[in-house]
């Protein structure tokens, strides 16, 4: 007797598309979480460095080796910081569509209730109507019994 929520389908889009948001969530947290891996790794590198220096062929491959170090922390900790941006922005989009999301569920919820009221007050309605009947039955039914002008009989004094 309820009628469907009319904004089913796109209720179901929406729900698609926060799991898709909360999918490019956990990528972008997987991506930080391995820049951050990646950049531990090589200030452990860094530390295993030899620090004294046997000959000149020695301390420049040392300042090579420094050099080069130090230029990939800093593109390690440039990709760190796109890392860190793209989970800002999957955060918002994640958050975006489960705000869309949630304003339709309430809608759903809402139709569902003034569905739930108008099946309660058809039921209702028909209880009446029967129990109306019945007691307008009943009431004729004592009215012909006991010979009453109004059920069309005459009177006879009796009752039952």
């Amino acid at each position: 007797m309820s009628r469907t929520f009319s904004l089913a389908g796109l209720l179901r889009l929406r729900h698609l598309q926060q799991d898709q948001a909360a999918g490019d969530l956990a990528v972008a947290n997987a991506r930080l979480r391995a820049a951050a891996t990646r950049i531990d790794e090589t200030r452990a590198a860094l530390e295993h460095l030899p620090i004294s220096a046997t000959g000149a062929d020695t301390l420049y491959a040392i300042a090579a080796a420094r050099a080069s170090s130090r230029s990939m922390l800093a593109e390690l900790a440039a990709l760190d910081a796109v890392a860190q941006q793209g989970v800002v922005d999957a955060q918002r989009e994640f958050e975006s569509r489960k705000s869309a999301a949630v304003s339709l569920e309430k809608l759903e919820g809402r139709h569902g209730d003034l569905a739930a009221a108008e099946d309660l007050h058809a039921e209702q309605t028909i209880i009446d109507e029967i129990a109306s009947t019945g007691w307008h039955r009943r009431l004729g039914d004592e009215r012909a019994g006991t010979g009453s002008p109004v059920a069309g009989g005459a009177p006879t004094g009796e009752k039952r």
